[in-house]
């Protein structure tokens, strides 16, 4: 029998009500408050609770609160990785970010979904869909990462973008919907 969890870590149609999404739900928002309440000169605390909230992390990430997440354990970020002010995280699926990804203040990477259809929606039926980041990727501030992407090494997400589609790598994306900038050329 696959749990509510099982399946919305798999991103099936689940029950976010269900007892044990809501105690995890607790239990994130109140490392959350811990880790919101800190300051940089905590930083001895700040790695505690970190360890104790996601799922991997390498070293040398800096998040600077507040940080805000969903369950936080489904978040695996690789070495040197930062986040500005004010970032959200609905980590239903898993996110995984590579070594040396810089993130904007504002920034929202979002793989909670909601089904279209209105029966499915109404039955207080929900699902996600996982994101991944590469390596050496920037994403300016307020950028939104919607459900489901991928951001190839060593891309560029432009301010305020919203990423609906995957950005291959060493590609910068702009816009609502991001789109690809043409390199413009240079001239002598």
């Amino acid at each position: 029998m696959t749990t509510e969890k099982g399946k919305m870590i798999a991103g099936q149609l689940y029950r976010p009500g269900d007892p044990q999404l809501v105690r995890d739900r607790a239990a994130s928002q109140a490392l959350q408050r811990r880790y919101n309440a800190t300051i940089v000169s905590d930083s001895d605390d700040r790695k505690d609770i970190l360890d104790q909230w996601l799922g991997t992390m390498g070293g040398g990430c800096a998040i600077r609160a507040p940080f805000y997440v969903d369950y936080g354990y489904n978040i695996h970020l690789g070495e040197d990785v930062f986040f500005n002010y004010g970032c959200v995280l609905l980590d239903v699926c898993p996110i995984r970010i590579g070594d040396k990804t810089q993130i904007g203040p504002m920034v929202q990477i979002l793989t909670a979904d909601h089904p279209r259809d209105a029966e499915t929606r109404d039955a207080g039926l929900e699902f996600g869909r996982a994101i991944e980041i590469g390596r050496n990727v920037w994403i300016g501030g307020g950028a939104m990462i919607l459900p489901g992407v991928t951001i190839g090494d060593d891309a560029v997400v432009g301010a305020g973008a919203i990423v609906t589609r995957d950005v291959p790598a060493r590609t910068t994306v702009a816009g609502n919907p991001a789109r690809p900038l043409v390199p413009t050329p240079k001239t002598d």
